[in-house]
């Protein structure tokens, strides 16, 4: 779709197209491309069909809200969740107090998905792209969901933005080359270069990278959090303008839990075994994590915890430990026939396992159900024959660094 088809979209006639092809979602695409043929020219056959295909995909990120919004596939793919970065517009709102309805410099927008959160916030964002078709996208949601008033967006280099002219940076640098997804802050657009030059000129700023992003790239003296939703690891977000410090936050939930310094302490396997949410093994908050359920590392160098004791908690998900073996084909195998398991859920962890190769190898036959957990214990290759407890009746216990605290401070 290019910029000519999209507009023509944004005109009675193209809403009517797109209207229409929103009913035949899901159809043949074959039979629902010949039928808008019979009122609407190829071009704008094909947009609509496309840009409802999109929005139905969109509605993963963006709710209810994506039946009115527009979409190219590269934006869709890196767009922020919507719970995610209404997340991020309430910390910038808090960051900023004081200041009325700060104003928010977006130097990378996309389709504008953080945009619309910040201006929902009650932020007056300006915000640039490179692409117009992108620009145009990121308008027509503002506009679709009732948000023009409040931002403001125009074709741009980000590197010509001027972050000192207002209260907030944001930037969410592309990710993607023509090769694909790229993992290395360097191959970001714009460069990463660039993106440091607009964080030194900034008040405050929030950067949204890769979860992955080496710590060597976190400049000093920032904030990295990293967000997961539902147990998956979205993003990591770098704030400046406040303490450094390192947090990992859960949503929905919006529990949060920032670095104590605390190391676990190894020991033998208990009677559970705790896997930590990925946000706090990003954000390198596993002895917290042990902290919190009283537990220690079967393994120093394998974020696994175990314990003794049951306990719940949001940070971690918890297997009953029915069994600790040296890893062997042979011997698992034995161990799983004799418990009747025909089931598995297999996790690894320090393993170099095939785990459907596994799977297939076991040979699985029962009735029961069972987790296998392939790691190292004591740097010897292990499994563990776990069973997942009952849903949980109470809430976390024992001592937690968990807080609420989200604000920026100096």
């Amino acid at each position: 779709m290019d910029l000519d088809a999209f507009t023509e979209l944004l005109t009675p006639r193209g809403r009517r197209a797109l209207a229409e092809a929103g009913e035949l979602t899901g159809a043949d695409p074959v039979a629902a491309a010949t039928t808008l043929r019979r009122t609407y020219d190829a071009t704008l056959t094909s947009a609509a069909l496309t840009q409802a295909a999109l929005r139905e995909r969109a509605r993963a990120k963006f709710g209810a809200d994506a039946g009115v919004m527009y979409f190219t596939p590269h934006g869709l793919e890196q767009s922020t969740r919507a719970e995610v970065a209404e997340h991020r517009a309430r910390r910038v709102l808090t960051a900023a107090q004081g200041q009325g309805a700060p104003t928010v410099i977006d130097a990378c927008c996309g389709i504008g998905g953080d945009l619309l959160a910040l201006a929902r916030a009650g932020c007056a964002v300006t915000a640039v792209d490179t692409d117009p078709l992108t620009v145009a996208v990121a308008r027509a949601n503002a506009e679709a969901l009732g948000l023009a008033d409040r931002v403001t967006v125009t074709v741009a280099d980000a590197a010509d933005v001027r972050p000192e002219d207002y209260d907030v940076l944001f930037a969410d640098p592309a990710r993607r080359t023509s090769r694909g997804r790229t993992f290395d802050p360097m191959a970001y657009s714009p460069p990463w270069p660039v993106v440091l030059g607009l964080l030194a000129r900034a008040g405050l700023a929030c950067l949204k990278v890769a979860p992955g992003i080496p710590y060597e790239f976190i400049p000093e003296g920032a904030e990295a959090e990293w967000v997961s939703y539902k147990g998956e690891v979205k993003e990591a977000t770098l704030w400046t303008g406040g303490r450094a410090v390192r947090r990992a936050t859960l949503l929905p939930g919006g529990h949060t839990m920032t670095a104590t310094g605390v190391q676990a302490p190894t020991g033998p396997v208990g009677r559970h075994l705790y896997e930590p949410d990925g946000a706090a093994i990003r954000a390198h908050l596993v002895g917290e994590v042990a902290e919190i359920v009283g537990g220690r590392l079967p393994d120093p160098m394998i974020a696994y915890i175990t314990g003794d004791d049951p306990v719940d908690t949001p940070w971690a998900a918890r297997y009953d430990v029915e069994d600790v073996l040296p890893f062997s084909l042979k011997k698992l195998r034995a161990a799983l026939r004799e418990r009747q398991i025909g089931n598995v859920t297999i996790k690894k962890r320090g393993s170099a396992l095939d785990i459907e190769r596994l799977r297939s190898d076991l040979r699985l036959n029962g009735a029961n159900s069972a987790v296998i957990i392939l790691t190292r214990i004591a740097d010897r290759p292990s499994v563990l024959i776990c069973r997942t407890p009952p849903p949980a009746r109470t809430t976390e216990t024992g001592h937690s660094p968990v807080n609420r605290d989200l604000s920026i401070q100096p």
